[in-house]
């Protein structure tokens, strides 16, 4: 296919698909997926190998969100019966965290529900930040707290962060659709923040909340302009309580497509598949590693993932190896001489990138809301649920690990 030897000549040269290409991606069919998978696949193997990042989130706070993010169970108003905490204690949230590090993470994503720290809850994740640091060496941090005020980014660089999660979610055009609280300009400013301290941007996406191709395409452009290190790719999870309960809109193939076009228009980021997997990609989870080079270890922030167990063994068993510790994630050109998760000295997303990043997203390092299933059991051929049937069976609330006193699933 003419399309896609170009998107692949295109990629290894960091070059910007056009939006008709980005398009086509997404309307290619069923019977050409492989082919998809397999041209994007091979962008990501030049930039990134055969190596998977492995992320691990630890939810500080949870529920009681004053923002209205409509796809969030901690959001204003939801009736998602999730777990509701305040404030884990920094020994808290490091014993959870080592409990990811332990399966194997080499970054924890410290999430707090709200729309934006206080200085004090800045303090707060400092403290955190030092504690985990401390008992675990070389280890990545990456905080998601909202919306960032004038110089918060900057302490919590000096705290020790490595980078910070904010994500973008959907395109400009229908953000006010989904969100009432706070703008798509906001988002944008707080990742801007977080570039100036000298963060490692991290922002995403949501998809499979009733969005058009083209706002999909809108919105991953941005955040190619915006420049982050890493695009968490979140689907979403219909959590009951909330106004997007009923939309099921997105099939595994529909997800694979998604991540192609993600790794096409942005070629050596790390490329994240954030929560939704286990409920949308299901059984075709190995092959969206063909894509992405990183995901969430075990459970999401109010729901929960598959056996950690389970996501190491899928990815020894389709052919990859866990990124090691000693092991820079980005290409050379992106890091810069610093070297560790990204330092924007390159040339980004690729040429002529800005700034950027984006928060409140669905599960991911940055977002309130989660995604997966863990021990869900497998419907058996007789009682199988038919392809265009929506899954709620797979949406577990996460009642285990941070804010409980049960054994978190790493």
């Amino acid at each position: 296919m003419d399309l896609l030897n170009t998107l692949v000549d295109k990629g290894l040269r960091r070059e910007l698909p056009t939006r008709e290409e980005a398009l086509a991606v997404l309307a290619t069919s069923d019977d050409d997926l492989l082919d998809v998978v397999a041209a994007a696949g091979k962008v990501r193997r030049h930039w990134f190998g055969r190596r998977v990042k492995l992320n691990y989130l630890v939810n500080l706070k949870s529920g009681l969100c004053p923002e209205d993010c409509s796809y969030c169970s901690q959001r204003l108003g939801s009736k998602a019966d999730i777990l509701k905490y305040t404030w884990l204690k920094p020994d808290e949230a490091s014993q959870a965290a080592a409990a990811g590090l332990a399966g194997g993470a080499k970054r924890v994503c410290l999430v707090a529900s709200g729309r934006g720290p206080t200085d004090r809850d800045v303090d707060r994740v400092s403290e955190t930040i030092k504690a985990i640091k401390d008992q675990n060496e070389g280890v990545e941090v990456c905080a998601c707290l909202g919306l960032l005020s004038d110089g918060q980014a900057d302490r919590l660089r000096e705290a020790g962060a490595d980078a910070y999660n904010h994500n973008l979610n959907t395109s400009e055009g229908t953000y006010g659709d989904i969100t009432t609280t706070h703008t798509y300009a906001d988002r944008v400013d707080t990742v801007q923040k977080a570039h100036a301290a000298g963060l490692s941007a991290c922002s995403g996406l949501i998809a499979g909340m009733g969005e058009t191709d083209e706002d999909l395409v809108d919105v991953v452009y941005s955040l190619r302009e915006l420049d982050p290190d890493s695009v968490p790719v979140n689907f979403l999870i219909p959590f009951e309580g909330t106004p997007l309960a009923k939309e099921w809109n997105l099939t595994p193939q529909r997800c694979l497509r998604i991540l192609a076009m993600v790794r096409f228009v942005c070629p050596d980021v790390e490329v994240r598949i954030a929560g939704g997997r286990e409920v949308h990609l299901r059984t075709m989870q190995p092959l969206a590693l063909h894509l992405a080079n990183s995901i969430f270890l075990g459970d999401y922030l109010t729901s929960e993932g598959q056996a950690g167990k389970a996501d190491l063994e899928m990815i020894a068993d389709a052919g990859f190896e866990v990124e090691g510790a000693d092991q820079v994630t980005l290409p050379e050109h992106r890091t810069g001489e610093a070297g560790g998760c990204g330092s924007h000295a390159g040339t980004g997303c690729g040429p002529g990138a800005d700034a950027g990043c984006g928060s409140h997203a669905e599960a991911g390092c940055g977002s309130h809301e989660g995604g997966g299933v863990c021990g869900t059991a497998s419907a058996s051929p007789a009682t199988a649920t038919p392809a265009d049937e929506p899954r709620t069976d797979l949406v577990a609330v996460r009642r285990r690990g941070a804010g409980t006193d049960l054994a978190p699933n790493a």
